[in-house]
């Protein structure tokens, strides 16, 4: 008879072995001493005997068995997945050891069954006991930690937080713990293991240790892991990680490190002169004089910093930017891209098929976009086919038929496009603007006024001559030349913090006459002046002038700027915010929401506050009845806060999707520009979808954000795809004007410098944050919120303070006399090694470049040659190389 196909519950299995003698009897019951192999038993039987000799009555043997368990324990090696044999033996007896521990009489032999005891206690955890393990350590002998092994030591630092903790709330003294911790903390520098000590320090509160136990093989992967962290850490400890980063950098001579840490600090200045006048060394001067004109911080070289005239000059001339200009068009040869183009060249008219290719649309507002486009493509190139093509060639090259083909208020944008092509040429650009400044029509003037300051954008001159021109124009009756000079004024002195503006520009804010527009535009240049300052002056004089305005000013859309002048002046600086936050709390309730809100962005902007971003969050989920604005602010406010770093950015781009779906719409019109920040000159493919999507929206303000955040995100990219959507979009809007105005901006910014330059505020490997950079941005973001009134109506000249944040994103090494010198560097996408073991590369997928090189988004380069050595550790702008004295030629 054939067997049944499923074998009965009783039958052995498919293999008819008998089972083995474990299985045999019985599954429930606990293994068996059968299990053990021969060697295993030995150990375990050797391990109960020294149990049972270790409660003996004489010390000799007791201190025998002790030794000999300590022997067992220390010696045993085990698996990364299993308990160590002998701890394994010993875990029965550990309450039978415990209870005799408390008999035995204080001695030596105590201390030793206490370290045993501590060890134990790592594999038992018992409900409702704290911290077992830390507390036999501390009544055992004094030895070294590290040779019970690391988990014992990573165990005990665990506890040691927990206790630290409860002592702190209990005010408990804490010396016993501190000592502990100093031992730990110098096994696990020793160990390569300096995130956990610097985690340990953390929770215990000493930082400061840290310093003492760094040494030349590890300072580098502690502060990089200070500084990584600091991004998560609450205020003030996330200075306090930075502060001590600095210490370190600067006790190891690491400058150039030391010297972008010190601009991230409170008060960057006295950091800042300390790391120049720690070194004799002329060569590191000169490019920390680079990275401070990078960052855009404004300042004086003294006779501290360098005794000797000559270096005086030197060094402010690479401070004051006045290089930039040369090494910007040194990349533009390299990379071949000279040859001027023109609006057409962008728009690429026959790509589209057929229809809108003519479109009988106001032809004013068609060359006022190409006036934006041929500015923002031919920026700082020197030359264009509209504003500087010589006259003779053809009738409509010359500029000032140029300028004529556009009307009033168009005119002022023409006339300021030239100091946008002209950029960081302060001589070329000033004797240039000079010719309009003479003109009859106020447009022209204005224009030439905001041109001036658009010139000298980041560039300072010893004899200021922005200031020198603009100061005249500020008080003329004019409204449009007033705006003019003093939107130039704020772009040519942005984070300088002259106390002359301040003196002018206040008494205009003060002045009751003056009209609205020109009251905001002071505010905005204030603002801009005096950026992240946290100046109170200024700050009342903006909202003096905030609350004597009348119910119509009020609801003027323009008036809305006025609380981003304010809150420009907190950017970044957090609780400095709070007295200014409270005033505007009493503000007419149609400002004063609007004010709050935007403070709060700005204050916390490129800090990663979790906790504001919620607040944020919880304002956009209200579902108000009456038109309230305040909830675009707090939509670009998550964006700004968010910014700070990659988790926090992609987080909130998924909060967005959903205000997409849930949220009113006057959240959905800002959505588009908060992405567009997140993503600011980094074409994400996610956040690239949804804004093409949106760019169809039925709503108008919806698609135009949509469309202007496209530009935003490949801003100075030639993203080919985005270019490709912009096409689209301008055939698919061909009949409306504003929709195609919108288009034709976005084409220009994807285009930015002819793809060289970058809109993105952070530099330096995204460690730091320029604030001007910000502020620039914040701005032009705040007045896209309403579009209609402002970049679609006559203040479409807003737009030009983006200029703020345009850098050429680019590499250039230059040798010791500051000469452009060719050589190898790898380029690839940035890997974050932050506590990675070993030695890691720092960068994956390279490619091998000759520089100067562009930089995109989330790359990094690194030299390919042993030649040289960088005088600075991030290769980014410009780079100082010298001559390696230890490298042969083979």
């Amino acid at each position: 008879m054939a067997p049944p196909e499923h074998p009965t519950p009783t039958a052995p299995s498919e293999h008819s072995q008998p089972p083995p003698p474990a299985v045999a009897k019985g599954k429930g019951k606990k293994k068996d001493d059968d299990d053990l192999s021969e060697e295993d038993q030995a150990l375990k039987d050797q391990l109960d005997l020294y149990v049972l000799r270790s409660q003996d009555a004489d010390p000799g043997v007791q201190k025998l068995a002790l030794e000999s368990m300590r022997q067992e324990i220390r010696s045993a090696t085990s698996s990364m997945t299993s308990v160590p044999k002998p701890l394994k033996f010993l875990r029965p007896h550990y309450g039978t050891l415990k209870s005799y521990f408390e008999t035995m009489p204080e001695s030596e032999l105590k201390k030793y069954m206490a370290d045993i005891l501590s060890v134990l206690a790592l594999t038992m955890s018992i409900e409702g006991e704290r911290v077992c393990s830390l507390k036999y350590r501390l009544l055992g002998s004094e030895g070294d930690i590290g040779s019970w092994g690391h988990e014992y030591v990573r165990n005990l630092a665990g506890e040691i937080a927990q206790e630290f903790q409860k002592r702190q709330d209990d005010d408990l003294p804490i010396d016993a713990l501190m000592e502990l911790v100093q031992q730990i903390i110098s096994f696990h520098m020793k160990h390569n293991a300096e995130p956990e000590a610097v985690d340990l320090l953390m929770e215990v509160e000493d930082l400061d240790l840290l310093v003492e136990h760094v040494d030349t093989t590890n300072y580098k992967r502690a502060c990089l892991y200070l500084t990584s962290s600091s991004k998560y850490l609450p205020a003030p400890d996330d200075m306090l990680a930075l502060d001590i980063a600095y210490t370190i950098y600067m006790k190891f001579g690491d400058l150039a490190s030391a010297l972008r840490i010190a601009l991230q600090l409170e008060k960057p200045m006295q950091y800042v002169k300390q790391v120049y006048t720690s070194t004799d060394d002329f060569l590191l001067k000169k490019q920390f004089s680079y990275i401070i004109a990078r960052h855009g911080l404004a300042m004086e070289i003294d006779d501290e910093i360098a005794a000797d005239d000559n270096d005086k000059e030197v060094l402010q001339e690479i401070v004051n930017n006045t290089k930039l200009s040369e090494g910007y068009l040194t990349l533009a040869r390299d990379i071949e891209v000279m040859e001027p183009k023109s609006p057409e060249d962008i728009y690429k008219v026959h790509l589209i098929d057929g229809r809108g290719a003519s479109s009988s649309l106001d032809s004013a507002r068609q060359n006022l976009a190409a006036t934006f486009v041929n500015a923002f493509v031919n920026a700082g190139f020197g030359q264009d086919k509209l504003m500087t093509a010589p006259s003779d060639s053809s009738s409509s090259g010359s500029s000032g038929n140029w300028l004529f083909k556009n009307k009033e208020h168009g005119k002022a944008s023409a006339a300021a496009s030239l100091g946008m092509i002209l950029l960081w040429d302060t001589d070329s650009g000033l004797a240039q603007l000079d010719k309009y400044l003479h003109s009859n029509d106020t447009h022209v003037v204005a224009g030439a006024l905001l041109g001036i300051g658009i010139v000298t954008c980041g560039v300072k001159n010893d004899c200021d001559p922005a200031l020198a021109i603009l100061m005249e124009y500020i008080g003329k009756d004019d409204s449009n030349i007033r705006i003019g000079a003093i939107l130039g004024l704020g772009i040519a002195y942005a984070g300088s913090q002259k106390e002359e503006l301040k003196m002018h520009l206040s008494a205009v804010l003060g002045d009751s006459q003056s009209p609205l527009e020109v009251l905001v535009f002071s505010a905005i240049a204030l603002g801009l002046v005096f950026v992240g300052s946290c100046n109170e002056e200024i700050a009342q004089s903006i909202i003096f002038a905030l609350m004597e305005r009348s119910e119509a000013e009020l609801a003027e859309p323009i008036i809305r700027l006025l609380p981003v002048a304010l809150g420009l002046l907190y950017l970044g600086k957090q609780e400095s915010v709070e007295a200014t936050a409270e005033v505007s709390k009493t503000f007419d309730e149609k400002i004063g929401k609007y004010c709050d809100v935007t403070l709060m962005s700005l204050a916390y902007a490129g800090t990663g506050n979790v906790l504001k971003v919620q607040k944020l969050l919880g304002i956009c989920s209200q579902h108000l009845e009456k038109g309230e604005t305040h909830q675009g602010p707090a939509v670009l406010g998550i964006a700004l806060i968010a910014m700070a770093e990659e988790l926090g950015a992609e987080m909130a781009v998924r909060s967005l999707e959903r205000l997409l779906q849930y949220g009113e719409q006057n959240i959905r019109r800002a959505v588009p520009l908060a992405l567009g920040i997140l993503c600011i000159s980094n074409p994400k493919v996610n956040v690239m979808d949804t804004l093409s999507r949106l760019s169809h929206d039925a709503d108008a303000d919806v698609s135009m954000a949509a469309i202007i955040s496209l530009g935003l995100i490949g801003a100075g990219t030639n993203n080919a795809r985005i270019a490709g959507m912009l096409r689209n979009l301008s055939s698919y809007y061909y009949k409306e004007a504003a929709h195609l105005f919108c288009v034709r901006i976005a084409q220009g910014l994807v285009h930015l410098g002819k793809g060289l330059l970058t809109l993105s505020p952070y530099h330096s490997d995204r460690f730091l944050l320029s604030p001007m950079a910000l502020g620039g941005l914040v701005t032009v973001l705040h007045a896209c919120l309403d579009m209609k009134s402002t970049i679609l109506g006559k203040y479409h000249y807003i737009l030009y303070i983006i200029v703020l944040a345009m850098q050429p994103r680019m590499l250039l090494t230059v040798d010791e006399d500051l000469k452009p010198l060719s050589v190898p560097v790898r380029v690839g996408q940035a890997v974050d090694v932050v506590g990675q073991a070993g030695r890691p590369k720092t960068i994956t997928g390279f490619q091998t470049h000759s520089t100067p090189v562009l930089l995109a988004a989330g790359e990094r380069a690194e030299l390919a040659t042993e030649k040289y050595i960088p005088l600075t550790p991030v290769l980014e702008g410009f780079v100082i190389l010298k001559k390696n004295p230890e490298y042969h030629e083979e």
